[in-house]
């Protein structure tokens, strides 16, 4: 089986837009720097956010968004 077979027979028709969302999709050189740029600026933002929060639960949830953020914006970049 290559990596676009599917182990299970779809049960909805055939839509591209799900094909693409778990679909890999390999960086092109531009895609990388963006890539870079955005987890920098989460970094960032990360350690604003630890030196201005006292470790809590709203402190966690604040670290556990702003990766879900990085991840859907790298989504953003693989799509286009």
């Amino acid at each position: 089986m290559n990596h676009t077979e599917s182990i299970d027979k779809p049960t909805a028709a055939y839509d591209p837009q799900i094909e693409a969302w778990f679909t890999y999709h390999s960086p092109n050189e531009d895609q990388q720097k963006r890539y870079v740029e955005l987890r920098a600026a989460a970094k960032n933002m990360a350690y604003a956010i630890k030196a201005n929060t006292k470790p809590s639960a709203d402190q966690s949830a604040s670290f556990r968004l702003l990766r879900e953020c990085v991840m859907t914006a790298n989504a953003s970049i693989a799509l286009e």
